[in-house]
């Protein structure tokens, strides 16, 4: 079977962000074969910032300028994944237990091809979710989206102590 460009890319992509400490999270190929987009999606336990994302880019640019399909030119987008940030791995799920997603499955289970939940757990290579108190087992292979929900109560008021 042959390789993808986006499977070389991830090949060639990955180590080297393991190389600088950070994860490369989700790599998305975009555009036209003309006008070329290449979004990667980094980060590390705690997060990351802007100098981060900003250094990346230098060295993903590096990778990328050798690369042949890209010789004539691409748009390199590096960002970090943001507060609802998509989980791809079981480790993504077990890191963020206890987190409210939105997920996508096929084939459909239960009837349904996307839920809103909390994970609550790994169990080999399922993810349980808490879906209105019933537990849903969803082995990862059937999970084609998966996202972090965020709640911002912007009526809240907060103090300085509180972050806010």
């Amino acid at each position: 079977m042959k390789e993808s460009t986006h499977d070389k890319l991830t090949g060639l992509l990955a180590p080297l962000a393991d190389e600088h400490g950070l994860e490369l999270l989700l790599l998305e190929l975009a555009g036209s074969q003309r006008n070329p987009v290449v979004r990667v999606y980094l980060d590390r336990e705690g997060g990351i910032g802007i100098d981060d994302i900003a250094k990346a880019n230098k060295w993903l640019k590096a990778q990328l300028d050798v690369v042949p399909a890209y010789t004539n030119g691409y748009t390199l987008e590096v960002s970090s994944p943001g507060i609802e940030r998509p989980l791809m791995t079981l480790a993504h799920f077990e890191r963020f237990a206890g987190s409210d997603v939105a997920v996508s499955v096929s084939p459909e289970i239960d009837g349904h091809k996307r839920f809103t939940g909390t994970i609550t757990s790994v169990e080999g290579t399922d993810v349980l979710f808490d879906v209105d108190g019933t537990t849903i087992r969803v082995p990862l292979r059937a999970i084609t989206k998966a996202r972090l929900r965020a709640e911002i109560d912007f009526g809240r008021e907060g103090t300085a102590e509180d972050g806010l």
